[in-house]
């Protein structure tokens, strides 16, 4: 397959919602989508998403780096295949990630980029993305857990995600141990049968913090506790901690590089990876990382905080790489995450089925989502 693009656009979008996210380290008090469609010379097209939760102007930066570096590098192709783009870009791009600093956007960029050629890929061979990956026999649902519940949830909160279809849920903790605690218990003890809870401390805690809350709260037989310390901290904190955990560790969503994935596996202190597939990598980066994951007896359970191209992107990469892991799907308040992926599949029974369509399986209703709209770019090849 040969790649020669005609004209890359992106799609800025934000909505102002009633109820913030809240993380130990901050709030999300609006939801951002930065979405990019591809187009080939051909006329086959593909959509993909760029991570873009945070900071809450972030987005606006990012269209930017597009605008002026990413779309202009990958115009300039031929590619031979949506990899190959991903690593000449990354490599490309090397210099101006240290001249400047900012690995982030640069990586976040070129991971949506990476998504919106596979998606076209996929397209233009008839299939959806995780048969383009792994072959025709692939499964067409995958188990996904409601996430993004706030601290102080409710067991309301539980029966609002239940009728919702969802099976298990993950909690915000990070705002004292014993509220933590509290929070905890009431869920813990509204669940149903089969029904899990997780944990997400939003690397909150230092190593002192941590080597207290996380016996205490994993003693409530939680599914996983995550980033209960930051993601750069050294492997011995990590290994302590797994040690003291009666539940896995989880992690990743803030981990770049093949390197760092094969240390983060290799050293078992993380029993759920979580590559987050539009931080960095893309479909390219995130489906290697599962597939190692896997192969070592990991819990590939890919991060997602985002509008629903990013939500179907992980989908369908889950699907394809296999394992007992579940999909993260947030239940907060976010319009744009339905509109910008349509029809959006919805869950059943803890079940998260996947389109039969070619590619993601979804496009963006471009009208209904344009009372949100902020800003749209085009740029074409020379």
């Amino acid at each position: 397959m040969t790649i020669r693009l005609a004209r890359i656009e992106t799609f800025l979008y934000r909505a102002e919602v009633k109820e913030p996210v809240r993380m130990s380290f901050g709030s999300i008090a609006r939801r951002s989508a930065l979405l990019l469609r591809v187009e080939d010379t051909e006329g086959a097209h593909g959509w993909g998403e760029v991570w873009c939760n945070f900071p809450p102007y972030g987005a606006d930066n990012k269209q930017r780096l597009i605008e002026t570096v990413i779309a202009p590098a990958a115009l300039a192709g031929p590619h031979a295949d949506p990899s190959d783009v991903w690593q000449s870009l990354t490599a490309r791009t090397v210099r101006w990630v240290n001249q400047v600093g900012e690995p982030g956007p640069f990586a976040a960029c070129i991971a949506g980029l990476d998504l919106a050629l596979w998606d076209l890929a996929a397209r233009r061979a008839g299939k959806p993305l995780r048969a383009l990956l792994a072959g025709d026999g692939v499964r067409d649902e995958v188990p996904a857990y409601a996430s993004g519940l706030n601290p102080g949830s409710t067991p309301d909160t539980l029966d609002r995600c239940r009728a919702a279809g969802f099976r298990a849920f993950k909690l915000k903790v990070g705002f004292g141990l014993e509220a933590d605690e509290a929070n905890v218990t009431s869920l813990v003890r509204n669940l149903g049968p089969g029904e899990r809870l997780m944990i997400d401390a939003n690397q909150g805690w230092d190593l002192p913090e941590a080597r207290r809350a996380v016996p205490r709260l994993g003693a409530h037989g939680l599914g996983w506790i995550e980033e209960p310390i930051p993601a750069d901290r050294p492997a011995a904190e990590w290994a302590e901690l797994a040690m003291l955990s009666p539940v896995p560790l989880a992690g990743g969503e803030n981990v770049m590089g093949f390197e760092s994935f094969a240390a983060l596996i290799g050293n078992g202190h993380h029993g759920v990876v979580q590559p987050d597939t539009l931080k960095w990598g893309g479909v390219t980066g995130a489906y290697a990382v599962g597939r190692r994951a896997i192969a070592a007896g990991r819990s590939y359970c890919p991060h997602w905080l985002g509008g629903g191209i990013g939500l179907l992107a992980a989908a369908q990469i889950l699907a394809a790489a296999g394992g007992p892991g579940l999909l993260e799907h947030d239940v907060m308040e976010n319009p744009l995450r339905e509109a910008l992926a349509q029809p959006f599949p919805r869950v059943r029974e803890g079940v998260f089925p996947l389109p039969a369509g070619p590619g993601l399986g979804v496009e963006p209703d471009l009208a209904g989502a344009a009372p949100w709209l902020v800003a749209r770019l085009e740029h074409r090849a020379a």
